[in-house]
């Protein structure tokens, strides 16, 4: 593409979007109706609704265990639904479909590494949770090596809170905007403001069961919108045809690490990211652990496992849906749409806009997505800020109840902060690419050190800390020169051709004129000939010579867990564990464990000497005259 292309194609696509819906005949002007309006009030209503039952009405006491972890009384089913909705996200809803209907349908592979992530979780990491009594997943960091590495991924962790939370809240109330017109931020503070008070009020049992409330919501209108667009299209067949046609079936299996997402990325970043984000995440663990025991939880991750597979790959076939009902008229080009962050509520209002309630109950789905996620990571920021940060200078003074009064004061100030963080973030075009770009910063060392506990006996806290600092440095620094070249036009992610010649078809016949008369005369005008083709990294291909700035967002996490492991293991050898410093094999994942059990002392706590174990005891090396843990008899 020449210089002078590009410059006609901004130009074309700057006028084309200054075409309002205004334009359009006045049968296809969308309202947001009174019905709808009802269907969303009544969502809202019902999530503040619970955080009242829990805070004022329910019979639980008025403890840290019980605002965190719901005295690990909790159900399996709810914690499965909970677990689904919060990681699904309003950014599943809205962005999902529309990086299918742009990129391709490769997005798919990410959702099928969840088959791999759930026997990760169940067998490997969860269980050393349980088996320490962890209800922080960071306190494991500190048993494990050292306070100062509990310290360094809780400021990452919060650090990443605070640049998610505006994100994950925004998406809906663009979507809202999108519809009724309304002030985006007015909605935005809102629902920020409904979202903190019952988060507040209820704790992770309010957080729970909203979830619960908010799953149905989002299950039912993704369904909804799936059948209903593919019976507009007229059926699989036409779907999966127009889709092929388009290319968005095309399943990319380049070992170019610079193409935006192929089947190699997608399925080991998906691996990389559901780990770090379901099962080393607090927001998600804190739920996990809240269950009585261990089989409860492995349940609940498979249950929760199937259910996310399921609607996230809905998600994705929404995209391939969209673009077969747009197959000859793309909204954006068309200049009805002015970012594919919007392109799901456009086509929800195309095709159920007619039907009573339906717009609403989509809309009711985002912000039930981004409800869940918010609420959910807000109690687990509560937590972590009160327990890392102000309990340990506040030794003296703790008690529940001031506890549960500053943790409560901390979601009220993080509403205010998501209310204030969507300023910045209106100004982003791809919300996904934003996301996992930010994530990408951390998530790969969180996830790296974490199995690096759990899998490498050698490695010790020096160990550690040094393999985190010098992932997320080289992290940072990766992603920044990154960013510098996209905006010099090294990297120019094009979505994949689309078409506004069938717009007649779509009563858009009008709007088609426009554009038509709009590309002929910026055509003649402004675009010279034989112009050399300028060097730049797309989301298909690359006629540049390789950079490392340049790979494809979705490597990064994969990219920071190698960092983490390449430093760690030689370093290991470096600095060596002292020989005092002796392994308690359950801080080990189950696999490891029966290695270390005949080769390595187990670390004992000094304890006063006493009369010999029962003979039953002594055939299990624990007939000696010191004080083992029972738990140690047994396993052995």
């Amino acid at each position: 593409m020449s210089i002078a292309t590009k410059t006609g194609t901004e130009i074309t696509e700057s006028m084309m979007v200054s075409t309002t819906v205004a334009s359009l005949p006045a049968g296809r002007t969308f309202i947001f109706g009174t019905a709808d309006y009802t269907v969303f009030i009544l969502m809202l209503a019902a999530s503040a609704g619970v955080g009242v039952y829990f805070g004022f009405f329910s019979k639980s006491k008025n403890t840290t265990d019980e605002f965190l972890m719901g005295g690990k009384r909790m159900k399996t089913i709810p914690i499965a639904i909970s677990l689904v909705a919060s990681q699904l996200s309003a950014l599943s809803i809205t962005a999902v479909p529309a990086e299918s209907y742009a990129f391709g349908f490769n997005q798919i592979f990410i959702v099928a590494s969840m088959i791999l992530v759930a026997p990760l979780l169940c067998y490997i990491i969860i269980p050393v949770f349980y088996e320490n009594n962890i209800s922080n997943c960071y306190e494991y960091l500190e048993k494990r090596f050292n306070k100062r590495t509990r310290q360094l991924v809780t400021i990452t962790f919060i650090l990443n809170a605070f640049l998610i939370l505006p994100v994950v809240i925004f998406i809906p109330a663009l979507a809202f905007s999108q519809v009724t017109g309304l002030n985006i931020h007015m909605v935005n503070a809102i629902v920020c403001s409904i979202c903190a008070f019952y988060t507040m009020l209820g704790g992770i049992k309010a957080v729970v069961w909203t979830d619960v409330l908010q799953g149905g919501v989002m299950l039912s209108s993704v369904i909804l919108v799936g059948i209903l667009g593919t019976m507009k299209t007229g059926g699989l067949s036409k779907v999966f045809e127009h889709a092929s046609d388009g290319g968005r079936l095309d399943i990319n299996f380049s070992l170019d690490p610079r193409m935006r997402i192929t089947f190699w990325n997608a399925l080991i970043c998906g691996t990389m990211m559901w780990t770090g984000h379901v099962g080393l995440n607090q927001s998600c663990v804190q739920r996990i652990v809240s269950l009585p025991s261990l089989k409860h939880a492995q349940r609940a991750l498979w249950l929760s496992s199937i259910g996310f597979i399921i609607v996230m790959a809905l998600n994705c076939f929404i995209g391939i849906v969209m673009y077969a009902y747009y197959y000859n008229c793309d909204p954006i080009k068309a200049g009805l749409v002015n970012k594919p962050d919007k392109m799901v509520p456009f086509f929800v209002q195309d095709i159920m806009g007619h039907l009573m309630g339906m717009p609403g109950l989509f809309i009711s789905c985002v912000f039930s997505a981004a409800l869940s996620s918010m609420s959910a990571m807000l109690n687990s920021l509560a937590g972590v800020m009160y327990f890392d940060y102000i309990r340990p200078r506040i030794k003296k003074y703790h008690t529940d109840e001031r506890a549960n009064f500053i943790m409560k004061m901390i979601i009220i100030m993080m509403g205010c902060y998501c209310v204030a963080g969507g300023l910045i973030v209106e100004r982003f075009d791809s919300i996904l690419q934003l996301v996992i770009t930010i994530t990408g910063i951390n998530t790969g060392s969180i996830v790296g050190v974490f199995l690096l506990g759990m899998l490498v006996p050698r490695t010790n806290g020096k160990v550690a800390v040094a393999s985190i600092i010098f992932s997320i440095s080289a992290m940072f620094w990766l992603i920044t020169n990154g960013q510098i070249k996209a905006r010099e036009g090294a990297i120019r992610y094009i979505p994949l051709p689309t078409s506004t010649d069938g717009c007649a078809d779509h009563n858009l016949d009008v709007l088609a004129e426009s554009i038509s008369n709009v590309t002929q005369n910026i055509g003649l005008q402004m675009l010279p000939q034989h112009i050399e083709e300028p060097k730049v990294t797309t989301a298909f291909g690359s006629n540049r010579e390789f950079s490392i700035f340049e790979i494809s967002f979705y490597w990064y996490k994969v990219v920071g867990v190698l960092l983490v492991w390449l430093l760690a293991i030689p370093l290991s050898y470096i600095w060596r564990r002292d020989e005092e410093d002796k392994l308690d094999p359950h801080l080990f994942s189950p696999i490891i464990r029966s290695y270390l059990k005949g080769r390595t002392p187990v670390e004992m706590e000094e304890l006063p000497l006493k009369t010999p174990f029962p003979k039953e005891a002594q055939g299990h090396n624990c007939g000696t005259t010191i004080s083992v843990p029972e738990k140690i008899c047994n396993d052995n």
